[in-house]
């Protein structure tokens, strides 16, 4: 359909952020087989996890899926077996180093700035995903997608993806419009079925308005001094707590640990507590979800934007 299809080899121009904790296998697949590109999330998962992921996807599709690896959390023998299971693997929340790129896949990293974009494709990355502030969780830089992806595509000469509150149809086509070459969503199939985001976690984007999206450093207990766009609802939760700990998760494959007030994680479907008071991230496209869907439908609704 155009270069960023060429490229990963998907139906649409479509990409699932890939969210730790929340994008697993079954999402990945889900929004792959739909045509989009669906992407698996990897931050402090040990390595039997990530295998299990991978063994997961290669039962699901056939159709590629990709890897979002959070690039000071992801251990390297991750990245490596990723690498030499996946097709494509990408980086976020480090400046590009050219030792993080693998030769033998299509790399891409998210960008907050013209700088780090150029950065990312000296250090030898295919495509970049230019995140404005209106993105859901862990935001990198401090423009509106409409002042920064206009820059970058005129910056660098690879497909450049669209990040930050796209939930419609029509946001799909206002990035087009300026020069992204792909969409990149991640709020929307946060609220999906295949998600495995806690179902309370999920009832409160399904809730909440473009207006209940703040950007924040409020949640930075093991990742601080990193802004990011959780629920309104989700800080004022977390202030109220009475306790330091508000519940516990177990990780895939680990031991249980306790989910602390203010704390980076996000609740999945194994975390126990009070969810309201744990990072409920969003993106300002959480005014676009107002039902629980299927990734499928989420896929097919904003690939009408491609029309």
């Amino acid at each position: 359909m155009n270069r960023f299809t060429d490229l990963v080899g998907s139906r649409w121009p479509l990409q699932q952020a890939g969210m730790s904790g929340t994008a697993t296998a079954t999402l990945a697949a889900a929004v792959s087989n739909a045509g989009g590109l669906g992407m698996i999330g990897v931050g402090r998962q040990h390595l039997a996890v990530i295998e299990r992921y991978l063994d997961e996807v290669a039962a699901l599709t056939t159709d590629p899926v990709g890897c979002t690896c959070i690039a000071h959390l992801v251990q390297p023998d991750v990245v490596e077996l990723v690498a030499s299971r996946l097709p494509i693997v990408e980086f976020f929340y480090e400046w590009p180093d050219p030792a993080r790129v693998p030769a033998n896949v299509i790399c891409g990293w998210q960008v907050g700035s013209v700088d780090e974009a150029k950065a990312a494709v000296d250090a030898g990355c295919r495509y970049v995903i230019a995140q404005g502030m209106e993105a859901g969780g862990h935001v990198r830089g401090h423009v509106p997608l409409a002042e920064l992806l206009p820059a970058v595509r005129s910056a660098v000469d690879v497909p450049v993806v669209a990040a930050g509150g796209i939930g419609t149809a029509a946001a799909v086509r206002a990035a087009l419009r300026l020069g992204a070459d792909a969409v990149r969503v991640g709020t929307r199939f946060v609220a999906t079925r295949e998600s495995y985001a806690h179902p309370a976690y999920i009832d409160a984007l399904v809730g909440a308005s473009s207006d209940d999206s703040v950007l924040t450093e409020a949640f930075g207990i093991g990742w601080p001094n990193a802004p990011h766009r959780v629920l309104r609802s989700a800080i004022d939760a977390a202030g109220a707590a009475p306790s330091d700990v508000v519940g516990e998760t177990v990780p895939r494959g680990g031991k249980p640990m306790p989910m602390l007030r203010f704390g980076a994680s996000s609740p999945n479907r194994d975390t126990t507590g009070d969810i309201s008071a744990m990072a409920l991230y969003a993106g300002v496209s959480v005014g676009a979800v107002d039902r629980v869907m299927t990734a499928a439908e989420v896929v097919a609704e904003l690939c009408a934007g491609f029309d």
